[in-house]
């Protein structure tokens, strides 16, 4: 299994999206200051996130997420969160 995901920092409220075939593990990894890119931000909560059983399938998907179209599609399919947690 593969996941593909999008992190909230609790810090900013910046979004982050990832690709991983342990979510809980790189949650941790994203927490604890293992990711280096993330670090500044931390700490970070799970927002979403999609499964598929191959990795080209989920890298496909987080290279969509990572485009402009995929962030809106995002935004758009979150904006009930985004809503309640401002």
């Amino acid at each position: 299994m593969y996941f593909v995901y999008v992190l909230q920092s609790k810090k900013d409220f910046r979004l982050y999206y990832g690709f991983a075939n342990n979510l809980d593990r790189r949650l941790k990894e994203h927490n604890n200051g293992s990711v280096t890119y993330t670090t500044p931000w931390r700490p970070w909560k799970l927002i979403y996130y999609e499964v598929y059983p191959n990795k080209k399938d989920a890298l496909e998907r987080e290279g969509y997420i990572k485009s402009g179209w995929g962030r809106r599609y995002i935004k758009k399919t979150l904006r009930h969160y985004f809503q309640e947690n401002v």
